[in-house]
């Protein structure tokens, strides 16, 4: 009894300091960014909502498009601004370089190790160096280009087989994760997981692997109270940490496998992880096993899962939009033809293509939220004092559906970027330092798909129904109704005798 009267008055000694802290800092600071009012501890935990997106957007609205919030005692501004936005990453790019501290980056990517966790410092740059000028190079993304050819051309095969003549009805949210996610899996190591050839224990691997990046997906977030509560861990609030293990054991044991099986090769191939263990052998106190790991992991979880709900959402609206599609497959019979595939040399001749591509992601961004910032140091935003300490998020999906920005901002209109310049003003892969560095390779291959979809199929609903183009309340923008369309083989498809 005296034990757990201890340890009631040490909780409320602790939550006491807490409000104190909470209120020093609120006193402090002035010309904050308006927002609604905080209760003791807990600031505004309680009133967030999912998808967070759209609650934040729906604040916004109210308290403007930069506004604060409290996370437990923990300051968070939101902008939905563009022009604040600019601000942000080109006056204040460095003080705002920093990552903050949570959950999800102590047990999964490596105790804040990998690149897009770790805050400003030479330990990222040269992990940014490492990815920017080596592993998504121009020419190292250009060299895997017959693995994307490869990988396209078998998805055409599969899905030409019962579309010979007649549309067949195809699902196609797994069509678009399992090429993307051999993609990558063949460039960091050689190997394919779905397929003809792949075996068993490969094909369980990957479904495990699938399987546990779409559970991490519906945890990650800047939601997650315990990352802003500390007391919360000791009761392992709502099982978080214990399933944030798990899911770090799974993630290492699979990484583990593929550096062992690359190591195992007498012969070094063009792979990630190959050139990463050669820089192991000159530099072995850095490029350790855990940072080649953390390597991989990010490839594995950026390019997978973002590119596969672009290609999704892109053919969706298509779907929706049968113009769209009419224009974009005139504009490829015109400068292609139906003679040979669609290439990646090819794609700067499709302009119509690429607007669909940059309208998809203006209303769909893979990532609706930007991972959080951090300042590093005291900083103003517009009007506005920004504290050092301060999480800064930037609402991508409200900020490119702004109607002063972008006019009739929740329609599909490709053509809106005929408007020199308006490509610019996306903020899908981010801006400054912390800015995507796989912008181009996903492009690249999210054009190549996309093309090639159009070239060989013809392609209509499967009801007169439009395709439901609502989201999972995930970290990443996921449809919640995977797509499913009717699609028939084109004549391209029997001449090149790929049934």
């Amino acid at each position: 009894m005296e034990t757990l009267s201890l340890l009631c008055y040490t909780l409320l000694f602790l939550l006491s300091l807490l409000t104190l802290k909470h209120f020093h800092h609120s006193r402090k600071f002035r010309n904050i960014p308006p927002g609604p009012p905080p209760l003791p501890i807990i600031g505004n935990l309680n009133i967030l909502e999912r998808p967070l997106h759209r609650f934040l957007q729906r604040m916004s609205k109210k308290h403007g498009n930069i506004f604060s919030l409290w996370f437990g005692s923990r300051l968070a501004i939101v902008v939905s601004s563009p022009s604040a936005y600019q601000e942000c990453f080109t006056k204040n790019d460095i003080v705002l370089a920093n990552r903050p501290r949570s959950l999800s980056g102590k047990h999964i990517f490596y105790n804040y190790t990998t690149v897009g966790s770790c805050s400003y410092g030479d330990h990222w740059r040269n992990l940014r160096r490492v990815t920017s000028l080596d592993v998504l190079s121009t020419q190292r993304v250009h060299s895997f280009w017959e693995i994307r050819r490869d990988e396209t051309t078998r998805m055409i095969r599969d899905l030409s087989r019962g579309a010979l003549g007649e549309f067949a009805r195809v699902e196609m949210s797994s069509v678009f994760h399992d090429m993307t996610y051999n993609n990558m899996v063949r460039m960091i190591a050689g190997k394919r997981y779905y397929g003809d050839e792949s075996g068993i224990k490969d094909v369980e691997e990957a479904k495990e692997f699938r399987e546990t990046v779409a559970e991490l997906l519906k945890l990650a977030g800047v939601s997650n109270k315990a990352d802003y509560l500390p007391f919360l861990r000791w009761f392992d609030f709502q099982n978080l940490e214990t399933k944030l293990k798990g899911i770090n054991h799974r993630f290492d044991t699979f990484l583990n496998n593929l550096m062992q099986e690359q190591r195992s090769k007498k012969q070094r191939e063009n792979t990630m992880i190959h050139h990463l263990i050669n820089l192991q052998e000159s530099q072995p106190q850095y490029y350790t096993d855990q940072i080649i790991k953390g390597l991989a992991l990010a490839m594995l979880f950026a390019g997978t899962d973002s590119s596969a709900v672009t290609m999704e959402w892109s053919l969706s609206n298509l779907l929706n939009h049968p113009e769209a599609l009419k224009k974009a497959r005139d504009e490829i019979d015109t400068h292609v033809g139906q003679d040979r595939l669609l290439s990646e040399s090819d794609l700067p001749k499709l302009p119509y293509l690429r607007k669909i591509i940059l309208e998809t992601l203006r209303l769909y961004p893979p990532a609706p939220m930007s991972i959080p910032h951090v300042a590093s140091d005291d900083l103003t935003i517009g009007e506005f004092n920004v504290p050092r300490g301060t999480m800064v998020l930037i609402n991508v999906w409200a900020m490119q559906r702004d109607p002063q920005v972008w006019p009739e901002p929740t329609s599909f209109k490709p053509e809106r970027f005929d408007e020199d310049g308006l490509d610019k003003k996306l903020a899908a892969f981010g801006m400054g330092r912390r800015a995507c560095p796989g912008e181009g390779m996903a492009m690249l291959s999210v054009g190549l798909t996309l093309g090639l979809l159009i070239q060989c199929f013809d392609w209509k609903r499967v009801s007169e129904e439009e395709i439901d183009m609502n989201e999972q309340n995930w970290f990443t923008l996921s449809k919640l109704v995977p797509l499913e369309g009717m699609c028939k083989a084109r004549p391209i498809v029997n001449k090149l005798n790929l049934k």
